[in-house]
């Protein structure tokens, strides 16, 4: 396992290179075809490659990306490292290593004729190009596993915060600042004005946070500013509050007279909210039993994934089925290569349980192969 992810590190595929991303996949395509039994799909997208091996009778979907946030050229001045069981490198948590253990766990499931597994490579911009893909793929499953890295020693993700990006247009009007400031109207001083605004609509007791981050105005120093612009973060742990905070940030008005607004943006994805991910915990506790491995109690995660899209449409999902590790996106980026073998076991225990539970349940309800 170890050499499959020097070998998956060393082919760099950072979200913006087309070329790059086309060469990993060309490898995990192999991978996955000799896991699964089955070829790929490659399904092109704006240039980016998702892979699709997808199972006639789709039980259980894998999910997960290859692209990372790392440019091209890191591995020539960061290659990968192991040192007493621990693994550095670029893109070693987040998530080569959870690949690897996805296709480990594929060769040690009974049945993969109900499995699907989809890889795509752009989550870590959005995932604009793989959205719709992912969204039809979750429709066929009965149960969503997301190999994004896991939390602390192991830790299920059992809710995510749903993300939004808005950008807020300011127009006023220029003025000489020294001559006639008064003619102008200042869209720094608006733009002031809508970043307090903004603040207001966080609520720290229900876990919303929106925050201003990037910002400017005017073109020189001697202008009354006639344009600003300033981006906004927003997350939210439930659907109620998401759409709370798209409703007043798309209602907010200038404060200045002569002042205008302009948002654009919106909501990236809703939240993974427990209900959906709860269903789906029974099951991984009792393959954790059965192959021996202790986990710390399911936690909820402030960072977006894939698994918001397919909770966001109803498909039970669990999250952080993947690498053991932590420090994603820095330099410390690092993976517990001694338990990869144990988590490949892990996960091909809970999806041989969720299948199983879902002929039970087909059989007894007469559906036959339909999934739970």
């Amino acid at each position: 396992m170890v050499e499959w992810l020097a070998d998956l590190v060393s082919h760099e595929s950072p979200s913006n290179d087309p070329a790059l991303l086309a060469a990993c996949a060309d490898v995990l395509t192999g991978w996955g075809e000799a896991a699964l039994g089955r070829p790929a799909t490659r399904v092109v997208r704006d240039g980016r490659p998702h892979l699709l091996w997808r199972a006639p009778k789709q039980g259980v979907l894998l999910l997960g990306h290859f692209d990372t946030v790392w440019p091209s050229g890191t591995t020539a001045q960061w290659p990968m490292t192991v040192v007493d069981g621990v693994a550095r490198g670029p893109g070693v948590f987040d998530m080569k290593a959870g690949i690897v253990q996805m296709l480990t766990a594929l060769e040690l499931v009974a049945d993969t004729s109900r499995v699907s597994l989809l890889l795509t490579c752009d989550e870590e911009t959005g995932s604009h190009t793989s959205r719709e893909l992912i969204e039809q793929e979750a429709r066929r499953a009965g149960a969503i596993l997301v190999c994004e890295p896991s939390a602390d020693g192991g830790a299920a993700k059992v809710a995510r915060k749903g993300t939004a990006d808005y950008r807020i247009m300011v127009t006023g009007r220029a003025a000489h600042a020294g001559l006639e400031p008064e003619l102008g109207v200042n869209a720094g001083i608006e733009l002031a004005h809508q970043v307090l605004a903004l603040e207001a609509l966080a609520s720290p007791e229900a876990g919303t946070s929106v925050t201003p981050t990037a910002l400017a105005a005017g073109t020189t120093t001697n202008t009354v500013p006639e344009t600003a612009v300033l981006n906004i973060d927003a997350r939210a742990w439930s659907r109620a509050e998401m759409d709370r905070v798209d409703a007043e940030i798309r209602a907010l008005m200038p404060s200045l007279p002569g002042a205008s607004l302009a948002v654009a943006g919106g909501i990236n994805r809703y939240p993974l909210e427990p209900a959906m991910a709860l269903p789906l915990l029974p099951a991984l506790q009792a393959a954790a039993q059965q192959v021996g491995v202790v986990l710390p109690e399911a936690v909820r995660s402030g960072g977006g994934s894939d698994g918001n899209l397919t909770a966001g449409i109803g498909v039970p999902t669990l999250d952080g089925l993947g690498a053991v590790g932590g420090h994603p996106h820095a330099r410390s980026e690092w993976v517990d290569v001694t338990a990869m073998p144990r988590r490949a076991e892990l996960l091909a225990a809970l999806i041989d349980r969720i299948c199983a539970a879902a002929d039970a349940k087909g059989a007894a309800t007469g559906a036959g192969d339909t999934p739970a």
